[in-house]
Order: C-alpha cells, then sequence, then structure tokens
C-alpha cells in the first residue's frame, strides 16, 4: 500500500513525470581511465616484452658416428651366432657364421662399434644382400651420446644453433626424474630420405616412424654434461634415474625457439 500511495501522489504532480532519474552514478571516467592504461601497457609489451616458442619433435639418443647395417653377402644357412645384442666389438670381429654351398662364411664387423640389433638367429636362412646386424659405431668406451632429433624440413630454418632442448626420455619416469637438458649442436640442411635415416641409424623401424609426416630435418642436440650426475648428463628434477642411458632410446624433444617481439608477430 505504500508504495501505492507514492505513485498516486507523482500522479498528483504531472510536472515531475519528465524529470530524469538517475539510476547509478556515471563512471565513464573511470573506464576511460582504465582502457587507456591497459592500451599502454600492451604497447611497452608489444615493443618491449617477449613471446617464447618451443617446437616438438621426436628423436633418439645415439652417438654422432651414427650405425650401419651388416648385409650377408652370400645364401646360406646360419649355424652360429658369435656375439649378443649390446656387446662392444671390435673392426672384423667374427658375428654370425653362415653354412654356403661353397663351405662356412664367417660374416664380420665392418668397424668398431656396439651390436644394437641382430636380425639374424641360429637356423635361419640368409640370401646376398639381407640384414643381418645393425652396429653403432663407437670409438671409445666413454664416447658421449648426442640426441639426433627429426623436425619438419619447412621448421629446420627456424631452429638456432645453440637453442635449449628439453628432451622426455621414453625409459625415465618424467615426474620423479625431470627432462634432459641440451643444446643445438648442428642443423641439417637438406631434408632426409626415409633410406637416409635407417642408414644413420641402422633402423628401418626408426627410419619409418620419423619419416611417417614427410621427409624432416636432422637436429643434433648435445647433451649437457654433469659430472656428478648419475647418469653423467644434467637433468631438470634431482640427478637423473640411478642408471646409465643406452643409444637407440626414443626421445621426444621440445626445442626452445628464439623468442621473439609480440609486434614482430603481431605485425609479420
Amino acid at each position: 500500500m505504500q508504495f501505492r500511495q507514492k505513485a498516486l501522489s507523482k500522479l498528483r504532480s504531472p510536472e515531475e513525470i519528465d524529470l530524469p532519474v538517475r539510476l547509478a552514478r556515471p563512471r565513464g571516467p573511470l573506464v576511460l581511465a582504465v582502457t587507456v592504461v591497459a592500451m599502454a601497457a600492451a604497447a611497452v609489451w608489444a615493443v618491449t616484452g617477449t613471446v617464447s616458442s618451443t617446437l616438438g619433435a621426436p628423436g633418439v639418443l645415439t652417438h654422432a658416428q651414427g650405425s650401419y647395417v651388416l648385409q650377408s653377402p652370400v645364401a646360406g644357412q646360419v649355424t652360429g651366432v658369435l656375439a649378443e645384442e649390446g656387446d662392444r666389438v671390435a673392426a672384423g670381429a667374427p658375428l654370425v657364421t653362415v653354412r654356403t654351398a661353397k663351405g662356412p662364411t664367417l660374416l664380420r664387423a665392418l668397424s668398431a662399434g656396439r651390436l644394437t640389433a641382430l636380425a639374424a638367429a641360429t637356423g635361419s636362412v640368409v640370401t646376398p644382400g639381407a640384414d643381418v646386424a645393425a652396429v653403432e659405431r663407437v670409438g671409445e668406451k666413454d664416447d658421449p651420446l648426442m640426441a639426433v632429433v627429426y623436425v619438419p624440413a619447412d621448421r629446420g630454418p627456424a631452429v638456432p644453433v645453440g637453442a635449449p632442448v628439453d628432451l622426455t626420455v621414453q625409459s625415465v619416469p618424467v615426474r620423479r626424474y625431470g627432462v634432459l637438458r641440451g643444446r643445438v649442436q648442428a642443423v641439417g640442411r637438406t631434408a632426409q630420405t626415409r633410406r637416409h635415416i635407417a642408414a644413420f641409424l641402422g633402423s628401418d623401424h626408426l627410419a619409418e616412424q620419423f619419416s611417417r609426416q614427410g621427409q624432416p630435418v636432422a637436429v643434433l642436440v648435445r647433451l649437457e654434461p654433469a659430472p656428478g650426475g648419475r647418469t653423467g648428463y644434467a637433468w631438470s628434477a634431482s640427478d637423473g634415474p640411478p642408471y646409465r642411458l643406452d643409444s637407440m632410446t626414443p626421445v621426444t624433444a621440445s626445442v626452445h625457439l628464439a623468442d621473439q617481439h609480440p609486434i614482430d608477430w603481431l605485425f609479420p
């Protein structure tokens, strides 16, 4: 009833109907000031600030000398396997014995290294050109590991030498030990075919995996040393796992590209 009486009193005074009703205090100056400050801050950030970007790519831990695939020059049946995967072999070391029509033949390592794969087994039959073993070339026992990362060919020019790289190692729990630290040492100038990748890594499977999205560019990553660590390399958390890393271990790389000013990519 009180509201109704006020309404009736308004009708008795029609001259007040045209008066404007103020619902809230005007805040235009405050909004304008906030907008100006925000635009000024954005302009300063666009000129002086930087934007970091990363490039993800698959790769593998290996030695810079690469690998080779030993192929059988003869046809026959394998009668003996004289080495095991993981063994270090000298140049000329016998690896497999093959019985041929002309008698037994020894297949020997072409150069010193570490035996990473054996395709031949006792009793199996080989033909000329068949893959027998893959050997990773290693000069010395303590030669440091590297990482070879395969990035899309169109992104290769954007990778600067010296750029920091975080490597997630497939066999190492990330939450517990973090990522492996490294830096770009070299960037390939030409795209790698599947055949080139297989020849360097000694693995058709890895070559197929790395070239699945087209011919990539190889990026060589030097691992940051940490003599006091258990693996001998620097990690983002703790000292890394309590065991040594093996070559041919798959990794996923996150390459930190050069920082850019926002105005550079807003107005290319």
